[in-house]
């Protein structure tokens, strides 16, 4: 009898972990007005030991109703300026029109402020075991598919995600989380049953089972039905371009194509994904799978999709099964492992890139990164050419790592970064499954990955569930994964720091660089081949072990790069010899090879009026990914001026993983070039910069302190016997920035003392865009002379009020000493920021502008400057000019137009194209930032 009372009571306990919500959907589609009517009934199941007296919802269609929702934040946040531009007709909302009672009774409900969750209070207490049944009405205004690729598009095709309310989880305390297109709605598995009317000429497409579809005049209706479902996404379409493939395990539904291969060979390639993940993971649980092009673009294979259509350097087939690959494993475990999908969401994300690895390690075991391309006699000889394709997920998360802007595993996901989000983070984890593979060895981690889906598929689960099962697979320490690779934001960095031959034997000394505890592989080397490998305990120090002297040359740590380490340059020791590692000399940028002691040269051009184009060679050490020593020599030759010119410069990086002081850089740079038609300048600056930042990497905001000596050495100036050829400013300066998509605010305090003078100012710039898509652009600078002993007609140190001088040589102008011409027109918003060519043009006492703008449409702005000049002859002046502003691409290519200042109406004065300004950038590396912001 106790044993019969402990069975019903086990069965209870698992009954109460698999119930269900239920949730039944009555939804009307009208297309012309891009809405969905909803009649819907939750059945809301208490699990919990807990007293429920309020449920939430959450309400992800109401996300796009405003511009400051937190979804509407984040595309600003991401720099994504469509949602905030589009006109609202685009923009989804939900409209709630009741929600009551079966008995028809009215809940109180309200929204809270991140407008996308409901809070409704039950008319009585929700008692632990029980259920509660209610009912909403509401209308979805679906939103153009241009923002997140789900939605409506413009052949008014509903590709239909979030698209209803359903209940939040509550497993001990509310998982509420607000959409912020991260894609990581967290819900319950839950009962499904949607009936759907629509125009006739819709096709229905969803994971959920066809109960039936009837056709009556112009309407159909379709129902579906599903279980242990944790999403309902629906396709319809006009005009279906959906294939159905049945696989010997579960059908796949798709409209992912590929030209170049044809429809038999894509039904064997998706029959291979599926039993590939049957067998390493188990059984899917459901009979189908809908895999979209929406699905696949929201993730791609990062680096196939940037490929053009006309460029193929892989066999035919392989993109396409990597797309496939890719998109079916999400499916796969996201829709099996119910993990928090915010906070607990990396273990899927690690599982999928560790799968796709097997499968290019089974299939593809000699795939290269760049494909055929690496047998090309222009390519084949750079590193590039000798990587695998799995190389590429520890150096695309390097490339955060190296410049400090990683992030820990278990980030929260809305706090990543998006290239952490969309890569680095996913990259990350499955290179430390790779690495704890071949820690633990003897197929450890895949039977422990099979026995873990197997156990824990449908069921909520978390990663510790996960580290728990495999402890117990394992006599080897295993908690370093978890502990240090997973939860922190240290990096992985070994060196070798002392080998001493005892007899047969080799002493070995590794130390650990960083704050971590973690296993490191050894290996013998005898001619790059490997005659003996080891894996140390995890250490957090140094350790000392001891290994067979037999055949071994040299030593290596992480020699096949199964570890996703920051520094591998630092790995190798030989036995017997001076140089640790080879020299290597490469034409052209490479790929970091850790193997050489790499040194590269690349042909260089530039231009500027006085030199002409300068060409020359470059020689430098920097790779695809940052180092902490950078070094650059550019010998050139001017072929107008006919001299050698060019720079030189050395610096060093130490980055921090913790605290606000996260970086800071030591350095010196020297320039040759010509600053006028036959002279020369020279200028060595020896500088040093500490970097803060915001403890969230998703806020913008950094300060930085700049301190260097500019020493310059000009070519005395015939025509200009005034002229102060040779001088040294000692410059500290503090910069505040937090650059936004909404606001916009930098701030630069600077103070500069030479021999001559002791000067302070203030430079303030504010960008704010109003929600009715207004831009008001605002800049401040006071500065002031605290000794000025420079000649009274000299205003070569000045302040200037639209073209500085720029004798420090910071800023990058074509024709620096040009006082006519083109040339003269280059602008750059310096000091007093004016566009107008006023008098007094120089300030040797003190001066104070603002600079204003603002759109008028779209990219045409109009601006306004007003301001103050002091001079110790003249006293104070005050001057104002403005006009159009072109902002084609802003801070990069603008064309000023001067309409009316001081000097009266400007378009009715002489040669007035000579008044027009523009800036232009032409520097590769400027250029770069307009698109990298939207990444990182």
């Amino acid at each position: 009898m106790p044993n019969r009372i402990i069975f019903l009571f086990l069965f209870c306990l698992v009954a109460q972990a698999r119930a269900q919500h239920t949730i039944h959907i009555d939804a009307t589609l009208n297309p012309a007005q891009k809405t969905l009517s909803i009649k819907q009934k939750i059945t809301f199941k208490n699990t919990t030991a807990d007293t429920l007296r309020e449920l939430y919802l959450f309400d992800w269609p109401n996300s796009f109703s405003t511009k400051t929702s937190p979804l509407g934040k984040r595309f600003s946040e991401n720099y994504n300026s469509s949602f905030h531009f589009e006109k609202d007709s685009d923009r989804g909302k939900t409209s709630i029109e009741k929600i009551y009672t079966n008995t028809a009774t009215p809940l109180q409900w309200a929204r809270g402020e991140e407008v996308d969750i409901l809070k409704v209070i039950p008319d009585s207490p929700l008692l632990p075991g029980a259920n509660y049944t209610f009912n909403l009405e509401y209308v979805v205004k679906v939103p153009n598919s241009k923002f997140t690729r789900f939605g409506v598009d413009n052949q008014a095709n509903f590709k239909l995600r979030n698209w209803y309310i359903l209940p939040a989880v509550y497993n001990g305390e509310w998982r509420i989380y607000s959409n912020k297109n991260t894609n990581d709605l967290f819900t319950t598995p839950s009962e499904y049953s949607i009936v759907l009317q629509l125009p006739k000429q819709y096709s229905v497409l969803s994971d959920l089972e066809l109960v039936s579809e009837n056709i009556s005049e112009n309407k159909k209706t379709v129902s579906l039905k599903g279980s242990q479902r944790t999403n309902a996404i629906l396709y319809l379409q006009r005009y279906s371009n959906f294939e159905t493939i049945e696989t010997d395990k579960f059908t796949v539904v798709t409209n992912l194509q590929n030209s170049k291969i044809n429809p038999p060979v894509q039904a064997l390639l998706i029959d291979r994904i599926a039993h590939f993940l049957d067998e390493k993971l188990g059984p899917y649980p459901f009979q189908k799978m809908v895999i979209s092009e929406a699905d696949y673009k929201t993730n791609p294979v990062y680096g196939l999709n940037l490929l053009p259509s006309f460029i193929s350097p892989y066999p035919d087939g392989f993109e396409y099964d990597m797309e496939q690959l890719k998109t079916i494993t999400r499916h796969y475990i996201q829709n099996t492992l119910i993990l928090d999908s915010r906070h607990d969401y990396w273990l899927q994300d690690a599982l999928q890139i560790y799968l796709m690895m097997k499968y290019v390690d089974t299939y593809y075991p000699k795939m290269k990164i760049i494909g055929n391309l690496s047998d090309w006699w222009v390519i084949r000889w750079a590193h590039a050419a000798d990587l695998e394709f799995n190389d590429q997920y520890p150096i695309l998360y390097l490339n955060m790592a190296r410049n400090n802007i990683h992030q820990s595993l278990t980030t929260p996901k809305d706090s990543l970064l998006k290239f952490n989000m969309n890569i680095a983070n996913g990259y990350y984890g499955g290179s430390g499954l790779r690495y704890l593979e071949d820690y633990l060895g003897q197929g450890v981690l895949d039977k422990a990955i099979k026995e873990f889906y197997m156990a824990n598929k449908l069921q909520p689960v978390t990663s510790s569930d996960f580290e728990n099962l495999l402890a117990s697979k394992t006599n080897l320490p295993i908690n370093w994964f978890f502990e240090d690779f997973a939860d922190t934001r240290n990096t992985i960095d070994f060196r070798i720091k002392n080998v001493e031959k005892i007899g047969d034997s080799l002493r070995v000394s590794i130390k650990n660089n960083r704050q971590s505890e973690l296993p490191i592989s050894l290996y013998g080397l005898n001619k790059n081949t490997v005659v003996y490998k080891t894996w140390t305990k995890p250490l957090d120090s140094i350790s000392t072990i001891t290994i067979p002297a037999q055949n071994i040359e040299k030593l290596a740590l992480n020699y096949e790069g199964k570890i996703p380490e920051y520094n591998r340059r630092n790995n190798f020791k030989t036995v017997n010899g001076l140089l640790n590692k080879p020299l290597q000399f490469r034409l052209f940028q490479d790929v970091e090879d850790p193997r050489f002691t790499q040194f590269f040269f690349m042909p260089i051009f530039e231009y500027n009026l006085y030199d002409g184009v300068s060409a020359g060679l470059r020689l430098y050490n920097k790779t695809v990914l940052p180092k902490a020593v950078h070094y650059s020599l550019e010998p050139q030759f001017g072929f107008r001026s006919k001299t050698l010119v060019g720079s030189a410069s050395i610096s060093y990086s130490q980055t921090m993983d913790q605290g606000d002081l996260y970086a800071m850089r030591y350095g010196f740079s020297g320039n040759y070039y010509s600053y006028d038609r036959g002279l020369f300048y020279k200028r060595f600056t020896p500088y040093i910069t500490f970097a803060f930042r915001n403890s969230d990497l998703r806020n913008n905001e950094k300060q930085f302190i700049n301190l260097r000596n500019v020493n310059v050495y000009r070519d005395e100036n015939p025509n200009d016997t005034d002229q102060e050829p040779n001088y040294s400013v000692f410059n500290m300066q503090y910069v505040y920035s937090n650059p936004n998509l909404i606001n916009y605010f930098r701030g630069v305090a600077d103070y500069e003392i030479s021999s001559k003078f002791s000067k302070l100012s203030v430079d303030l710039e504010y960008r704010k865009l109003f929600l009715s898509n207004r831009q008001l652009n605002l800049r401040f600078f006071a500065g002031v002379f605290l000794f000025n002993d420079t000649r009274e007609n000299e205003d070569f140190f000045s302040f200037a009020l639209d073209r500085p001088n720029d004798y420090l040589f910071d800023y990058n102008y074509y024709g620096r000493s040009e006082d006519s011409g083109l040339f003269s027109q280059q602008l750059i918003i310096a000091e007093g920021g004016f566009k107008s060519q006023l008098e007094p043009a120089y300030a040797n006492s003190w001066m104070a502008t603002v600079n204003a703008s603002t759109n008028i449409w779209k990219w045409i702005y109009a601006y306004g400057d007003i301001g103050l000049v002091a001079n110790k002859e003249r006293g104070v002046n005050t001057v104002f000019d403005s006009g159009i502003r072109l902002s084609l691409v802003a801070d990069y290519f603008e064309l000023y137009f001067p309409i009316y200042s001081n000097l009266g109406f400007e378009p009715n004065l002489p040669h007035y194209d000579e008044k027009v300004r523009f800036i232009v950038t032409l520097s590769p590396k400027t250029l770069l930032g307009l698109f990298t912001r939207r990444w990182y």
